[in-house]
């Protein structure tokens, strides 16, 4: 029996959309990771990017338990000498783009490179309801109901 490898041309990627509202974002972002690399198909290549094309929406109301919305800490270099930036995770909920918290915890579930630099590209995020993928026809993923752990009240 050989093992099978899919080929580029070979995959189909499908639309999905799910709403972040009430979500934990760990649990979320664990989730979407594993949909961007395509580590749910049985056809699932390592190499290859297989994965689906996933859109997030209301991720300014997703929650982070305990008290990490105050505690957790972003850091960021400027690239000048001594010019660390540090940001709070309640801070980046506030600010202009709350969407970028969802974004780099689901960047950091992705391994680094090429590969998947290009399956981040398929990740959509939006701090709204609204998404301009509806020519797509996305379908509606409920991570709420795979596990009760998913949703916390914010």
């Amino acid at each position: 029996m050989k093992t099978f490898s899919a080929k580029p041309a070979e995959v189909t990627k499908k639309w999905v959309v799910i709403d972040a509202k009430g979500l934990v974002v760990g649990r979320l972002a664990s989730l979407v990771a594993m949909r961007l690399r395509g580590k749910h198909l049985p056809t699932y290549t390592p190499h290859v990017d297989c994965g689906d094309n996933v859109i997030i929406v209301n991720a300014a109301h997703a929650v982070l338990t305990g008290r990490k919305r105050e505690q957790k800490v972003y850091h960021k270099h400027t690239g000048y000498v001594g010019h660390v930036k540090e940001r709070t995770a309640r801070e980046i909920f506030e600010s202009r783009f709350p969407e970028r918290v969802l974004e780099k915890a689901v960047e950091r579930m992705i391994p680094r490179g090429p590969l998947g630099r290009r399956q981040m590209g398929n990740l959509h995020v939006y701090p709204g309801a609204e998404h301009p993928h509806d020519a797509q026809r996305p379908e509606k993923v409920d991570v709420a109901k795979m596990n009760r752990k998913n949703m916390r009240a914010a």
